[in-house]
């Protein structure tokens, strides 16, 4: 399957966005070569700011420019974008609810070197937790060119989170994206799975490996974890016998919880959650070894299905 790089697709988005919006200005946290915000400093260097490592800075100076009506951009990694600026993210951003794009970089367990000082299982959660924070999840290149085009058209502030890795293609290039939107990438009767990112081609793969049993597996790809439309979940649910939930993050507080979140009143439909189980992440010498050993796989979401369906 063709695979390529959600970094270097963001970077090319910001890019050509910035040559159709002189409002779009660029702040970096001094990781420009990883997030790739450096394109935009190629192309316009006097609408690049270069903050160094001080996350809260950037983040008080764009909550600054955006109240003189520049939309600002501003990266780090996703540990850090979320965690060392969250007080000014919340007190001056989201309360105010200005203008001002997040992009937490190196997600998840994707910068498999640097261990759990440098891997985000838990910045979706904080994210989502602030209220006017819409957080987002983009599944492959495709899919993050057409959420950087909705962020700038969004008012108010977004949080993206873009994996470090090359990444399946499953996205449509001719489809729409919309912000609050569920997209199903296979349709399937007997379970529901709610994926993200990475996830959503593990669980594309259980679902195809589930389907030789003779069990139905609905995929949907919630690269909108907020706003998630209750209403729309239980629409995707109907007449399935179980849910499951699949995401490169702690199963506290990200996709999983919105989605159970979503379904507090289905009694009668059991859910599984796939992620990370309340852990640190570590290093390794691939992605892939973190990926397996933290169970976020296309077998660990079959045996989750296998799970709902003897509930």
């Amino acid at each position: 399957m063709k695979k390529e790089s959600l970094r270097l697709a963001y970077g090319q988005a910001l890019v050509e966005l910035g040559r159709e919006d002189e409002r779009i200005v660029v702040l970096e946290a001094d990781l420009g070569k990883s997030t790739m915000s450096i394109l935009f400093q190629e192309e316009y260097p006097d609408r690049y700011f270069e903050m160094g490592i001080a996350e809260a800075n950037m983040a008080s100076t764009a909550a600054g420019l955006s109240l003189v009506g520049k939309i600002p951009f501003i990266h780090s990694f996703a540990v850090f974008a979320s965690g060392r600026a969250y007080d000014q993210i919340r007190q001056s951003i989201s309360i105010v609810g200005l203008n001002v794009k997040i992009c937490g970089s190196s997600a998840g367990l994707s910068d498999f070197g640097d261990g759990s000082t440098h891997q985000s299982i838990e910045d979706m959660a904080l994210m989502r937790a602030i209220p006017n924070m819409t957080v987002l999840v983009p599944v492959d290149a495709v899919e993050t060119r057409k959420m950087v085009k909705a962020m700038v058209d969004w008012d108010g502030p977004v949080y993206i989170r873009i994996n470090r890795n090359d990444l399946p293609v499953l996205t449509d290039p001719d489809s729409d994206f919309e912000i609050g939107k569920l997209k199903v990438m296979r349709e399937g009767s007997d379970v529901a799975v709610f994926a993200n990112g990475v996830m959503v081609s593990m669980a594309l793969e259980a679902a195809e490996e589930l389907a030789k049993d003779g069990i139905s597996v609905k995929v949907i790809n919630a690269s909108t974890v907020k706003p998630l439309a209750d209403e729309e979940v239980l629409a995707l649910v109907e007449g399935c016998r179980g849910v499951v939930t699949a995401e490169e993050h702690s199963v506290i507080g990200g996709l999983g919880s919105a989605v159970a979140c979503a379904l507090r009143r289905e009694r009668n439909l059991p859910i599984e959650l796939v992620g990370v189980k309340d852990s640190f992440g570590t290093s390794a010498l691939s992605y892939e070894e973190l990926l397996i050993h933290y169970g976020l796989t296309a077998d660990a979401i079959k045996d989750a299905v296998k799970v709902v369906l003897e509930s």
